[in-house]
């Protein structure tokens, strides 16, 4: 301490200011910078979207609208560079407008869950024991059915369609997320500053808001990172088994399930809508590795 004095006023008597301290965000994003993975997966991500909100403006075909006499052309057909499907529609433009349902049925969900679970977990960990008892034995009860089946039951009773979709990732997800907000909470709850606060006078809301709401925040951003790839995988699913999207809208599970029993005819065009999901997924996924890192103080 006595050293550090020392430099202070060495600097000061120097006339030099000593540089500020990086903000934590200001630091997330300079260790983001640094990571290549974390760029290069955002560029993906940002021309998947991008393509998938441009689609008029990118291919001039109707994306539910084909002929019969061209069905499943070949690559480069004239017309058609991806060919198209087993009705004789453009797949550019299908997997273009399916790019828009994929993806909201990937991120919509993670935002509706986010909200509800983090509101959830932060009055589990920081309400009484019987709010605690009632929100955790509840949250259980969905943990008894696998994810992907609880997910299915959701849909099959609900119906196809995309609304419905949404509904059954967000339940699928909600548990998951209350129960890390609630870990957290609970041991952001024990910390010094917290008690300082609250022997202070201060109400639970100003409490939660300004000390417990940021503890939180940080590890669930990494976690629902994550669920979008495998809300896009779900939905997907659900898609490939009749329960997502209603045709003839355009979606790459639906357009899978529809495709498949035309490989034998032409190998490529099937490949299209599984490649779309494997390369959005995986995209999706090293982000998140690129997030966790970037946020991760110990680094």
């Amino acid at each position: 301490m006595a050293e550090e004095a020392i430099v202070a006023r060495d600097t000061a008597d120097a006339g030099l200011a000593l540089p500020k301290p990086m903000p934590y965000l200001g630091q997330v994003w300079w260790r983001f910078r640094k990571d290549k993975m974390g760029l290069a997966t955002s560029l993906v991500i940002l021309l998947i979207i991008l393509s998938a909100i441009l689609a008029p403006w990118i291919s001039p075909y109707d994306p539910n609208e084909g002929l019969v006499s061209r069905r499943l052309a070949p690559l480069f057909a004239d017309g058609h560079i991806l060919g198209t499907d087993e009705q004789g529609r453009d797949m550019l433009t299908r997997l273009l407008y399916g790019g828009r349902n994929s993806l909201l049925a990937g991120v919509v969900p993670v935002v509706m869950a986010f909200t509800v679970g983090t509101t959830l977990g932060i009055l589990a960990g920081y309400g009484s024991q019987k709010v605690n008892t009632l929100i955790m034995r509840v949250t259980d009860v969905f943990y008894a059915f696998p994810s992907i089946l609880l997910a299915i039951a959701i849909a099959g009773a609900l119906g196809p369609g995309l609304k419905n979709v949404l509904i059954a990732l967000m339940v699928v997800n909600t548990p998951r997320i209350v129960r890390i907000a609630e870990s957290v909470t609970v041991q952001a709850k024990g910390l010094d500053y917290v008690e300082a606060a609250r022997a202070s006078g201060a109400g639970m809301l100003p409490i939660i808001r300004s000390h417990i709401l940021p503890n939180v925040v940080s590890p669930l951003l990494v976690y629902n990172s994550t669920l979008v790839s495998v809300n896009i995988i779900a939905a997907a699913g659900l898609g490939f088994l009749g329960l997502g999207i209603a045709s003839p809208h355009a979606e790459w599970g639906a357009m899978l399930n529809t495709l498949r029993q035309s490989i034998y005819m032409n190998v490529w065009v099937p490949i299209l809508p599984g490649a779309a999901i494997f390369i959005t997924s995986m995209a999706f996924n090293l982000l998140s590795d690129s997030v966790r890192d970037a946020m991760d103080v110990r680094l």
